[in-house]
């Protein structure tokens, strides 16, 4: 059978030294391969600093689309937050908020204007429940997790 894979998301940048150092520094996201106008990533994102040319239909440069978000996870949303707010070339969409289900994000743009937003995982927003005193019944029922999935966090 010929079945279809996912094989990762590619951003065309104008600024691939800027782009790398933002998702490799500022990010944190290890390179794959580096060919210099393109760059891969663990996880399956990369970056292509000649896309027009490449695809040869003519394209243009849009800056702020706000059209799609990169969406990354961590257990620690704070130390993420902190460290990014000192970056005076980041603009933030917001700051940390919660959801209803319990899951806090922050969202903003890369150094060419893509959005990116930084979240816990859902593990980390079970576990704050939890650790806040909250039954696994009423963790389950705010996160829309298995009451299951969250028993074994205990």
């Amino acid at each position: 059978m010929n079945e279809m894979k996912y094989g990762g998301t590619l951003i065309a940048v104008q600024n691939m030294e800027k782009s790398k150092y933002f998702y490799e520094t500022v990010m944190e996201q290890k390179v794959t391969m580096d060919l210099g106008a393109h760059v891969s990533f663990e996880g399956g994102l990369s970056l292509q600093s000649n896309y027009a040319e490449l695809v040869d239909a003519g394209l243009k440069p849009l800056s702020k689309e706000n059209n799609f978000q990169l969406y990354f996870e961590t257990n620690d949303l704070e130390k993420w937050y902190e460290k990014i707010k000192l970056i005076p070339e980041i603009e933030f969409l917001h700051g940390i908020r919660e959801y209803p289900w319990g899951q806090r994000v922050m969202r903003f743009y890369d150094f060419e204007q893509h959005i990116v937003e930084a979240a816990e995982s859902m593990e980390s927003a079970a576990k704050r429940c939890l650790a806040q005193g909250w039954s696994v019944e009423q963790t389950a029922k705010k996160t829309m997790l298995p009451a299951d999935y969250i028993r074994q966090l205990l």
